[in-house]
C-alpha cells in the first residue's frame, strides 16, 4: 500500500492506494500548524502499513533538503522538514515535490495529458508544474509560474496581493486577488492577466497542452474565456496549445502524490 498527501495551502488531503481504482481518499484537513495538521495526517495513515509515501506540498519547496522554504507566506511553515518529519512518523520513506508538479503528474500517469504539457492551479493562489520528455521540471527550485510578472492591463490600478511582487500573475489574477477586487467594487481583469500568463507560458514552454485547474477554474465558462483572450492576445503569431480541464478532477494532486512513489 501506497501514501498519498496533497499538502495544500487551504487543506490537507490523505488516501492509500496503488491507483485510481483502488484510492482510498480521507476527508480534508485544514491547514494550520505543522502541529495540528500532521497530527490529524499521521492519524489517517495509523491503520495502514505504507511501502512509501507521495507528498506534494504547497511551496516553495526545497526539493533538496525536503522542507519548506523560508519564504513560504505561511509563516507557521517557514523552514519546516516536512520530508524527514513524515518518514520517522510513519516508518516509511516519502518522496515530496510541489503540489502542482504532483498534480501534473496525476495528470500525465493516470489521465490522458501528452508530454509536453502545463498544469496551472488557479485557487487561493497560482502555481505551474509540467512533464517535458517524460520527466517533471524541476532546476534550481522548481516552477513558479504564477509569479510571472506580466504587462499590466489598461485602467487597472489594483496593486496586487502577492506579499513579495504585489502585481504578478498570482498578485492579481488568484481567488483571493479577484475576492478583493470584488470588495471594492473594481473590475474583475483576472481574465486578462491569466490569458497573458497562459500566452507567456506557451511561448516558453511550446506545451501541447495546459491544463487548468483550482477552485477559481470551476467558475463557469472561465477557462473558455482565458483561452479565446489567448488566442486574441497571440495575433495568429504561433500555434497554441489546448486549454483544458483536469481529467482526473479534484483527484489530480492526491493522484499525483501517489504516483510520485507507485507510479515507474
Amino acid at each position: 500500500m501506497f501514501g498519498a498527501i496533497e499538502a495544500g495551502g487551504t487543506k490537507f488531503v490523505c488516501a492509500v492506494g496503488t491507483g485510481p481504482d483502488d484510492l482510498v481518499v480521507g476527508a480534508p484537513i485544514k491547514t494550520t500548524t505543522p502541529r495540528e495538521t500532521l497530527a490529524e495526517v499521521l492519524a489517517f495513515f495509523k491503520p495502514y502499513r505504507l511501502r512509501a509515501v507521495g507528498v506534494g506540498s504547497f511551496g516553495p519547496v526545497n526539493l533538496a533538503e525536503g522542507r519548506i522554504t523560508r519564504t513560504t507566506p505561511k509563516i507557521e511553515w517557514r523552514g519546516y522538514p516536512l520530508k524527514r518529519t513524515l518518514e520517522e512518523s510513519l516508518g516509511a520513506p516519502a518522496v515530496l515535490d510541489t503540489d502542482v508538479n504532483a498534480a501534473a503528474w496525476g495528470e500525465h500517469c493516470f489521465g490522458e495529458a501528452p508530454d509536453p504539457f502545463l498544469y496551472l492551479t488557479v485557487g487561493t493562489g497560482i502555481g505551474g508544474g509540467g512533464v517535458v520528455n517524460g520527466k517533471l521540471l524541476h532546476g534550481k527550485l522548481h516552477p513558479e509560474m504564477g509569479h510571472l510578472l506580466l504587462r499590466r492591463a489598461d485602467g487597472d490600478t489594483f496593486p496586487g496581493l502577492c506579499p513579495t511582487h504585489g502585481d504578478c500573475l498570482e498578485g492579481m489574477a488568484s481567488g483571493l486577488a479577484i475576492a478583493a477586487r470584488r470588495k471594492t467594487g473594481e473590475h474583475d481583469f483576472a481574465v486578462e492577466y491569466l490569458a497573458g500568463g497562459l500566452l507567456a507560458l506557451s511561448y516558453a514552454y511550446s506545451p501541447l497542452r495546459i491544463v487548468l485547474g483550482g477552485g477559481v477554474m470551476k467558475t463557469p465558462k472561465l477557462r473558455a474565456r482565458v483561452a479565446k483572450r489567448m488566442r486574441e492576445m497571440n495575433c495568429g503569431y504561433a500555434p497554441l496549445p489546448k486549454v483544458t480541464a483536469p481529467q482526473l478532477g479534484d483527484l489530480s494532486g492526491v493522484l499525483g502524490a501517489l504516483a510520485l512513489v507507485s507510479y515507474r
